[in-house]
C-alpha cells in the first residue's frame, strides 16, 4: 500500500512530467514563414538537383514554418516520439510537390526535406498543430503572400537585374503590413541575390504579425534577383 508521502512524491514527478512536455511543445512566441528563391538556390557553388518530379515552377517555394522566440533563439527537435509520416499529409502531398519541393542533391520526391521540416520544428509547435495541420497551415499561408506576384506588381521581376533592397522590402511590407526579414544569398559570381524571405506569423500559424525580430540577412544594399 502507498502511503501519503509516496503519493504526494508521484504525484510531484507526475505533474513535472506534464511541465516539461507542455514547456517543451508549447514555449514558441510566433513562427517565422520562410519561402525561398530557387534561381539563387540554384546559383551557388553546390549548385541544385531539381525533385524527381521535375523542374519547378518558376516561383518562391516554401522552406519552412519555424517556432521562434522573441530574443531570436528557437527550439527545435522538441519530440523524439513524433517522427515524420508521410500517410499523415497524404492528402497534401501534391500541393507539396508544387509549393515545398526538395532543391538538394541527389533527386528526391521530397519526403527526406519534409522530414526534417517536421522533426526539427514542426514538433515544437505540436501543441497547436498536429503533423496535418502543421503542414496545411504553411500551404495555406504560401496561398496567402504570393511573394513573386507581390513583386512583380512593383517592377521586381526575376530577371537577372539588381534591385534595392528598400524595394523589396517596402513592396511586401506594401502587400502584407509588416515589414519582412531578407536573407541573401552569394551567387557563383560573388553577387549578393535575393534568397530567402521571412515573414511572421502569431502562434496559431493562421495570422501575419510584426516580426519581433528579424533574422540577420547579409545582404548588400542593392541584390540581384537572378532566373531560374
Amino acid at each position: 500500500m502507498i502511503n501519503s508521502n509516496s503519493a504526494i512524491l508521484i504525484i510531484k514527478l507526475l505533474l513535472a512530467q506534464y511541465l516539461a512536455i507542455g514547456c517543451v511543445s508549447q514555449a514558441f512566441d510566433f513562427f517565422y514563414f520562410v519561402q525561398q528563391w530557387p534561381g539563387s538556390y540554384c546559383d551557388t557553388k553546390q549548385s541544385c538537383c531539381y525533385p524527381t518530379t521535375g523542374k519547378p515552377k518558376t516561383d518562391f517555394s516554401i522552406h519552412g514554418l519555424w517556432p521562434n522566440y522573441n530574443d531570436g533563439s528557437y527550439p527545435s527537435n522538441c519530440d523524439p516520439d513524433s517522427p515524420f509520416d508521410r500517410s499523415e499529409i497524404s492528402d497534401l502531398i501534391s500541393r507539396m510537390q508544387t509549393s515545398w519541393p526538395s532543391l538538394a542533391c541527389p533527386s528526391s520526391d521530397g519526403t527526406g526535406f519534409w522530414s526534417h521540416e517536421w522533426e526539427k520544428h514542426g514538433t515544437c509547435s505540436e501543441s497547436v498543430l498536429d503533423q496535418h495541420r502543421y503542414f496545411e497551415a504553411a500551404l495555406n499561408l504560401k496561398k496567402n503572400v504570393d511573394l513573386l506576384q507581390i513583386l512583380e506588381s512593383e517592377g521586381i521581376q526575376p530577371d537577372g537585374r539588381s534591385y534595392s533592397l528598400s524595394s523589396i522590402s517596402e513592396a511586401i511590407r506594401g502587400a502584407t503590413g509588416y515589414a519582412p526579414g531578407i536573407e541573401c544569398e552569394v551567387g557563383t559570381s560573388d553577387n549578393s541575390q535575393l534568397y530567402q524571405i521571412y515573414v511572421c506569423v502569431d502562434t496559431s500559424g493562421s495570422n501575419f504579425i510584426k516580426c519581433p525580430v528579424l533574422p540577420s540577412g547579409g545582404c548588400a544594399s542593392n541584390v540581384e534577383f537572378p532566373s531560374f
